[in-house]
């Protein structure tokens, strides 16, 4: 392993793919393919604009979807057994539940419901999370992770800033930098 120029011992890897390797995503998702047919061979699933999803999956990162309690703990446990058969484990820990509810409020079922197991531990209901870089939450809005951007925004400024704070004029107008420095100035409110 090198890491800022420093390598480590060596030492095998004997489970897994390379983290960053072109084949590792194929790999993982032909090692995870029964799994993902086993769920959605179900047929339990939510309807978005004329799709049937249950289930959605990125790298190692997997959402099930599913209209009902019942439904969910029935997905969970054909993944809970299909992880069996593949030699796979959860990490539980991480893994949350979240309810939508409907824009209706008469269509309402329940205001809480029971956990959810997976492989006989309870899972955590959560009203928000971070997925893919992205915050979801239960509400159906997008502010909070507008609202993360903007804050990244700023940040970025803060940064770019107090770098090139003490830069000749020469330099802050150069062509590479200008176009960035003046949007972010004028993100901030400053006038140049």
């Amino acid at each position: 392993m090198r890491w800022q120029n420093v390598c480590s011992a060596y030492f095998s890897v004997n489970k897994g793919g390379r983290q960053g390797g072109i084949l590792s995503p194929y790999l993982f998702r032909f090692y995870i393919s029964d799994l993902i047919f086993s769920t959605i061979s179900l047929n339990i699933c939510c309807n978005f604009a004329g799709i049937n999803v249950s289930l959605l999956a990125y790298a190692d990162d997997l959402v099930l979807l599913a209209p009902s309690w019942r439904a969910l703990q029935c997905l969970l446990k054909a993944v809970e057994v299909a992880g069996i058969n593949i030699n796979m484990t959860f990490n539980t820990r991480k893994t949350v539940c979240m309810v939508f509810n409907p824009a209706d409020r008469n269509k309402i079922v329940a205001n809480s419901f029971p956990t959810f197991t997976l492989c006989d531990c309870s899972l955590m209901f959560v009203n928000k999370f971070k997925y893919l870089g992205h915050v979801i939450d239960n509400s159906s809005s997008d502010d909070s992770d507008i609202n993360r951007e903007i804050k990244a925004l700023f940040t970025r400024t803060n940064v770019l800033c107090r770098r090139f704070s003490r830069c000749s004029l020469a330099v802050k107008v150069s062509s590479r930098t200008i176009s960035c420095l003046l949007y972010l100035l004028l993100c901030h409110g400053i006038v140049v």
